[in-house]
């Protein structure tokens, strides 16, 4: 899935060039990029398919140009992760109805990929002999307040998978220590696994409708009608989250326990704990920089500029296009509201 906007990143990631399509580590291969290579070792490139926004179809492409045209699903609208998948499942469905499937965020980083590789052959390895849902888990390391949480039952397949029990959205700083201290809740990775037939079926149950109009198109699927198809059915799927619409609903949901060095990489924060940092704990990224009295800054500028900063503690700096964000590190929650407060009082060229 790479169709987000990626507003929290703003000014670095825009509308035009989400942070999905960026190199944010120096690496010289952008997120999308490094989880294209990541499932390379899982499954051929041919099984690979990008579900985005119509609008960054030529950003998929020159980015990955081994892959075919017809391996990018392109959404008119965006309209959540359920309208999303609903589509991908359904196209999966038509070339082959006992697939095997995973689902991912294009834009999450993972630091023990052979340990990504074998967890996601294990979960594979399960939904091939189970109806089951499966969704990653991790196991917190701290009470993060900015990731949904899933409490687990009794174990029911295996030392590493659970049963769910319940599902709970970000939690405040009180819920996420309880949560941390009780043992039996972990962090959701937005990470699925099943096999086709469960996941659709579990939509005929749960979104019904919503299944009922990607199944009319099931002989223009892999074929020259299936964006018109999806053009002319897309907006009116109602806008709701995978989680929501059938995953909390579900009694067949399972988590599988894993470990391999997550983060959605949803804020300035999160890409300021994985960075290297100087002696200062300051963060630098693609640009150079001169710091004096200065401290547990994230500083990103584009590449060949220069930032000379004194006397800043805790804040991030981003400079992007024709825009510069100067904010706290501890507000950076906040930057949606300057991104919104931006495009209506000053314009979309910002944006």
């Amino acid at each position: 899935m790479a169709g987000g906007v990626g507003s929290r990143f703003w000014p670095f990631s825009t509308n035009n060039k989400p942070k999905q399509f960026l190199d944010f580590f120096g690496t010289g291969r952008s997120l999308l990029q490094m989880t294209y290579d990541r499932f390379l070792k899982i499954v051929p490139k041919e099984n690979i398919l990008i579900a985005s926004n119509s609008h960054y179809k030529d950003l998929i492409l020159e980015q990955l140009p081994e892959l075919k045209e017809n391996q990018v699903l392109l959404e008119p609208a965006r309209r959540n992760t359920a309208p999303c998948i609903a589509y991908a499942m359904n196209r999966i469905l038509a070339e082959n109805p006992d697939a095997n499937v995973v689902v991912s965020p294009s834009d999450h980083l993972i630091l023990k990929e052979d340990e990504f590789v074998q967890t996601i052959k294990c979960g594979l390895e399960y939904t091939s002999t189970h109806d089951d849902i499966l969704t990653l888990g991790i196991k917190p390391s701290r009470p993060e307040t900015g990731y949904g949480y899933i409490q687990v039952a009794d174990i029911t397949g295996g030392q590493n998978i659970m049963k769910v029990k319940t599902f709970t959205e970000k939690p405040n700083i009180e819920m996420a220590r309880m949560f941390l201290e009780s043992g039996d809740f972990f962090w959701n990775s937005g990470m699925f696994l099943w096999n086709v037939k469960t996941i659709i079926a579990a939509f005929d149950l749960y979104l019904n409708e919503m299944n009922r109009k990607f199944e009319k198109g099931k002989d223009c699927y892999g074929t020259d009608q299936e964006q018109a198809f999806i053009d002319s059915i897309y907006q009116s799927c109602t806008n709701i989250s995978i989680d929501y619409a059938i995953l909390e609903k579900a009694n067949n949901v399972h988590v599988l326990a894993a470990n391999f060095g997550w983060s959605d990489l949803g804020t300035w924060g999160s890409v300021y704990e994985h960075a290297d940092k100087d002696e200062n704990q300051n963060v630098t990224l693609k640009c150079k920089t001169l710091l004096y009295e200065s401290k547990n800054n994230v500083v990103a500028l584009p590449e060949g500029r220069l930032a000379v900063i004194q006397g800043l503690d805790g804040y991030i700096v981003a400079e992007a296009d024709k825009a510069l964000l100067i904010c706290k590190k501890e507000e950076e929650q906040r930057i949606r509201q300057f991104v919104n407060d931006t495009q209506v009082k000053i314009g979309e060229e910002f944006i």
